[in-house]
């Protein structure tokens, strides 16, 4: 029996390459912005200074809460999408978190920013479940929606990219820029710089199409009820219990270490050497902190790099392994041994090293995350699509995954940060090596549940 030729692309089609992969990428650039901006809003917001109880807790909150938030709505919007189309809900959450995200940057308090945050991630978490759902029932033929999804989430990985490159652009150039709330502080900029995916969402949207396995059945009545309850039948509870827990794992290794790393970088021998450099005078602090910011963009760089180049070995390797459990674990056996070592040793004595480190841990630990979009529309039915990736994405993922964000920052209250009696490196220590428990624990029980993974019944979606 031949195999199917593949079918070339359609202008439409294209179309819609192209609006997946601006959410795909916003949705990283909203979620990576908070690793580069939160130490400067705390100290303009409240004063509040990196190393202190306060401040780690503060930075657990931001990280965590809107999560849980954006995790519970996610898991509505996976529900309404299953109910009102695709489409539509898509187009929505994108607006949703560009707007807020542009609010955010003119928030004069931290309760403001924080609820601000909280409306951006409600907004990425329903994105992405709406996105993976209708590219998957816009491409049929299982080896081109295993290329479509996959290379169109690899622009998530651009998004890191692009938000290192506003970042450090608000940081070199943000005095030039209009004034916001008295001030020239690049945080607000880069977080007013996620509006972005709104502009050409808008030109777009008029010409893409409504997913027509979904559309269909809703035209016919033949659609059934999405139900959460469903989700947990004897057929589909394995599925549900395994993908949840797997999927925290693999944003517990993202959230729990990997997005820690700005926080690490200033306690390096080669940047605290660098800033010592710089010459007494009047602008010394803001010479040395513009320093420090660009040496944290560089390192962003590289970790968004791996990621990059993760997503796409992903890709790559999804079209020729059949094998899903297989796959994972090519990602997930030299992560367990790889990223805690890396935070142990680099993390606290070698930038150089350090660079290289994070290239490899951003591959097998953001690769895996590409996994999963392809992976979720194998496994359930059309009328559940939508509710059974949003429960692993939103449940396992944004509130379950990431409270590893949260348990880092407050293991590292007690960890050893060495006897330097410089506070930033110690604090850069204490949580480096709570960012390597975290990673340990987090990549040694996805390698575990791995053992229950189903495998797809087969290439084409289920009905």
């Amino acid at each position: 029996m031949t195999e199917t030729p593949t079918p070339r692309l359609t202008g439409t089609q294209w179309l819609i390459c192209v609006l997946a992969a601006i959410g795909f990428a916003f949705d990283i650039y909203e979620l990576l912005m908070l690793p580069l901006i939160v130490e400067d809003a705390l100290i303009e917001l409240s004063g509040i200074r990196r190393g202190t109880t306060e401040y780690n807790y503060w930075v657990g909150i931001l990280f965590w809460v809107p999560a849980l938030v954006g995790g519970f709505f996610g898991l509505i919007g996976g529900y309404l999408t299953d109910r009102f189309g695709r489409r539509r809900v898509l187009v929505w959450s994108i607006l949703l978190y560009a707007f807020s995200a542009f609010g955010a940057g003119f928030a004069t308090s931290l309760s403001v920013l924080l609820v601000l945050r909280c409306a951006t991630f409600v907004g990425f978490c329903v994105e992405f479940v709406a996105a993976v759902a209708w590219i998957a029932e816009l491409f049929p033929h299982p080896k081109q929606r295993e290329a479509v999804l996959g290379y169109t989430q690899a622009f998530s990985s651009l998004g890191g990219l692009l938000v290192t490159g506003a970042y450090y652009l608000a940081v070199t150039y943000g005095n030039s820029l209009p004034a916001i709330q008295g001030g020239h502080s690049p945080w607000r900029y880069t977080l007013i710089s996620g509006i972005i995916p709104a502009i050409p969402l808008i030109v777009i949207r008029p010409f893409v199409p409504e997913s027509p396995t979904w559309k269909q059945k809703k035209d016919a009545g033949t659609l059934k009820r999405p139900s959460f309850g469903e989700l947990f039948s004897p057929k589909l509870k394995r599925t549900t219990i395994v993908t949840a827990v797997m999927v925290a794992c693999s944003y517990g290794a993202a959230l729990g270490a990997l997005q820690h790393l700005p926080r690490i970088v200033p306690g390096l021998p080669e940047v605290r050497a660098a800033a010592q450099e710089v010459p007494p005078g009047p602008d010394q602090a803001r010479v040395q902190g513009q320093m420090t910011k660009k040496t944290i963009s560089n390192v962003q760089f590289w970790q968004e790099t791996g990621g990059l180049l993760g997503r796409l070995t992903l890709a790559f390797l999804g079209m020729i392994i059949i094998g899903r459990r297989r796959l994972l674990r090519l990602f997930q056996i030299p992560g367990l041994i790889i990223i805690p070592l890396v935070f142990i040793f680099p993390a606290v004595n070698n930038l150089e090293i350090l660079k290289w480190g994070v290239f490899i841990s951003a591959l097998l630990t953001v690769g895996q995350l590409n996994f999963w979009g392809n992976y979720l529309p194998r496994v359930y039915p059309t009328h559940l699509r939508g509710t059974g990736e949003s429960f692993a994405a939103n449940i396992g993922g944004r509130m379950i995954g990431t409270s590893a964000a949260f348990i880092t920052t407050q293991l590292s209250n007690v960890m050893p940060g060495g006897n330097s009696g410089i506070p930033v490196v110690e604090s850069s220590t204490r949580l480096a090596y709570a960012a390597a428990a975290v990673a340990f624990l987090v990549y040694l029980i996805g390698l575990i549940a791995s053992f229950w993974l189903p495998e797809p019944e087969r290439a084409e979606l289920p009905e």
